[in-house]
């Protein structure tokens, strides 16, 4: 599953317990095992960008920090400094034992976010597969702040699935994959082996199940939710094991969240957006409307939040505040405020000039 065959482009996430140990350490016999895997495959035809957690555990103990380098934002910051050199010079040099360069690329949340640097990164990561490099991927969390940063590996690792174009994306984990239960506590925990459609009964699994890594299952289930709708699948598998590739291959056990359509370059980005510029709530009317494959007009607008101006991004919400589409805003906040629950015909009187039909055009939108 997820072979060089069925999955030309693959993203693999390695989360900090995987890769470092409780005392701080590389786990280098574990590495070194996922390394040939990684050169195999490329052998065989597969190009592969890896997401390495680790650079905050490992920068703590070389700087001598409590907690993990995570007791502030500034330990977390000097951490990641210190512990992404470490970190790349280890992948650097196991990879080298292959013939394979590495390239790290450090990335922030606005650095995806923003269009023109999300096609910058996508532009970077196309010509470094097509020279045979790896590129390693890394939140820049030495210069990300607390409001504005992933957070988690897991959502920037479908991000860059997205930017990437891949195929497949694995999440290499502490568990075998999405129980229905917590496996720890509940001995009739079911493992999920396929998720076809991530509806509120997926979600009400994860938030009640494993709190591993930064995220937890939660971002796991929301890395899944930005790579399906971008059309690529995703793989949560254990990573507790040597060889944790080949012997998913082998096994098939895990969890898969299928693709769920396809959808434009355009489209996939801003889906995957973790950010947004303000809200629109809508009325039952407008989400049928929307759900059906028409634009946005002002008549079904109950409420408009936050501060925006035209051309911005926005989230479109339901009465219950359930997203249910993101699209580019024709108007600026005040203006959508004034003309909310209107008819279209009417816009022209309250605004005072010759309005645009639709608040936001189905052109510009993506219903999630």
């Amino acid at each position: 599953m997820f072979g060089p065959r069925e999955c030309p482009r693959l993203v693999v996430k390695i989360g900090s317990s995987l890769l470092v140990s409780d005392e701080g350490r590389i786990r280098r016999d574990w590495l070194s095992s996922l390394v040939s895997e990684v050169a195999e495959r490329q052998a065989n035809g597969q190009k592969i960008i890896l997401v390495s957690s680790g650079a905050i555990a490992l920068g703590a103990r070389l700087l001598g920090l409590e907690g993990g380098g995570r007791k502030s934002l500034d330990d977390a910051q000097a951490s990641a400094a210190a512990g992404q050199i470490a970190l790349s010079q280890c992948w650097a040099e196991l990879l080298d034992n292959h013939g394979i360069k590495a390239a790290q690329m450090l990335v922030t949340l606005g650095d995806l976010e923003e269009r023109r640097s999300y096609l910058n990164a996508a532009a970077t990561l196309d010509r470094l597969l097509r020279l045979e490099a790896v590129p390693l991927i890394n939140e820049n969390d030495s210069v990300a702040t607390q409001e504005i940063r992933f957070g988690d590996n897991d959502r920037l690792a479908a991000r860059i699935g997205q930017a990437a174009r891949a195929d497949g994306i694995i999440l290499l984990s502490d568990v075998a994959g999405l129980f229905s239960a917590d496996p720890k506590s509940h001995e009739d925990a079911e493992l999920i082996n396929t998720v076809e459609h991530l509806d509120d009964e997926i979600v009400a699994m994860a938030q009640g199940t494993s709190g591993m890594g930064s995220g937890g299952m939660k971002s796991k289930i929301e890395a899944a939710r930005i790579a399906t709708t971008a059309g690529i699948p995703l793989a949560i598998i254990s990573g507790q094991h040597q060889a944790p590739l080949s012997r998913y291959a082998e096994s098939g056990t895990g969890t898969v969240f299928a693709a769920e359509g396809e959808t434009s370059a355009r489209e996939a980005w801003m889906a995957g957006r973790l950010t947004a510029a303000g809200r629109i709530v809508v009325d039952s009317g407008a989400v049928t409307a929307l759900r059906d494959g028409n634009s946005l007009l002002p008549a079904g607008v109950t409420t408009v939040e936050g501060s925006f101006d035209r051309g911005d991004i926005v989230d479109i919400v339901d009465e219950s505040g359930n997203l249910i589409g993101r699209g580019l805003v024709e108007y600026a906040s005040a203006a959508v405020d004034r003309i909310k629950g209107h008819k279209s015909t009417d816009l022209e009187s309250i605004l005072g000039y010759a309005p645009r039909p639709a608040l936001v055009h189905r052109n510009h939108m993506v219903t999630l």
